[in-house]
């Protein structure tokens, strides 16, 4: 990645582990990351071996006060933020640094729907997986342990690709308009035109 002042990728069919490394190694270098869409992530290999790990995983406790944790989180972005802490050395002023320059969502919040948005290649399940290999959506995974929002999330991403849709056939239209403007005042500037391009221009 080139250093921007700020980053916003869609995480839909990258690979989680691949994706926060790539993430990691990014805020460390001082960059700004928003990633938004982290339902839409993915693991590698089949949902009933992933659901046996994660059953796993969420099992274990400190034995001396739960309370203190560890802290179990359902919702996939912050799923994904974990993963990515565990990659940086967070109990370093550095560390902590970099992991405030990340942010994590679910579904596109209003001041990301409008901003351009990346893909990470090196990150995306259809190059890094071959053909036919199983994969597991992580919102399938959290809501199976307990994430209650993914209807929630599924129906506000429903009205915003309506909205979406509704700007790009504007825009669309607003283009061809000035297009056809172009090619009809093409026919009346010809005589300047040509007057310019005798002076190199």
């Amino acid at each position: 990645m080139t250093f921007e002042k700020q980053i916003v990728i869609d995480a839909k069919g990258h690979l989680m582990g691949r994706l926060a490394s790539i993430v990691a190694k990014e805020l460390l270098k001082g960059q700004k990351i928003v990633v938004v869409r982290c339902e839409e992530l993915a693991i590698s290999g089949p949902f009933f071996r992933n659901k046996l790990r994660f059953q796993r995983y969420f099992h274990k406790s400190c034995v001396f006060n739960p309370a203190r944790g560890p802290f179990h989180f359902r919702a996939p972005s912050r799923m994904f933020y974990h993963v990515v802490r565990g990659m940086v050395p967070h109990k370093t002023a550095r560390g902590t640094a970099a992991l405030e320059r990340l942010k994590v969502f679910d579904g596109i919040p209003a001041p990301y729907d409008k901003i351009k948005r990346n893909v990470v290649p090196e990150a995306l399940r259809v190059l890094r997986l071959k053909p036919g290999r199983k994969y597991t959506a992580l919102k399938r995974v959290s809501s199976e342990f307990g994430w209650k929002y993914q209807d929630v999330v599924e129906k506000l991403e429903a009205k915003r690709k309506v909205k979406a849709q509704a700007y790009y056939e504007k825009k669309k239209a607003v283009l061809n308009l000035k297009a056809k403007a172009v090619e009809n005042s093409e026919a009346s500037l010809k005589a300047v035109n040509e007057t310019i391009a005798k002076y190199g221009y």
